[in-house]
């Protein structure tokens, strides 16, 4: 087994374990290193490369979109958020903008960073509710 097909392995094995909010994690993980590859493809003027990371970041987007449960009134704020990201990463892969790109992975960054933290918050409040049972 090669190094390669050993880490692919592993990795569809981490999705397929994964819970939904882990999944989400990774998403946005996802969304900031595919920008970051975007940007540093810019750099390297490879342009194919700068377009194809763009569109998974832009695929990933939209999945989070799709994925929304529009119950509830935060959902329909990030929907609003996610088509200002896809249409800023439109942009910018048409102008091959690092600003752009700058900006939509600031934001990017950000949603990781606020589910990271309320990962924790609710994974603290569980315990004590484990405990009292």
């Amino acid at each position: 087994m090669t190094a390669n097909s050993a880490y692919k392995q592993y990795r569809d094995n981490s999705i397929q374990t994964a819970s939904p909010e882990e999944l989400t994690l990774m998403l946005y993980n996802g969304i900031v290193r595919f920008i970051m590859q975007a940007q540093r493809s810019i750099d390297e003027n490879d342009l194919e490369k700068t377009h194809s990371s763009i569109l998974r970041a832009q695929d990933i987007i939209m999945e989070l979109k799709c994925t929304l449960n529009m119950k509830y009134g935060i959902s329909h704020s990030l929907s609003i958020l996610y088509d200002y990201l896809y249409r800023r990463l439109v942009d910018a892969n048409v102008s091959k903008d690092k600003e752009i790109l700058e900006e939509v992975l600031g934001f990017a960054k950000e949603l990781r960073d606020t589910w990271t933290q309320a990962m924790k918050t609710a994974k603290c409040q569980e315990k004590p509710q484990q405990i009292a049972r």
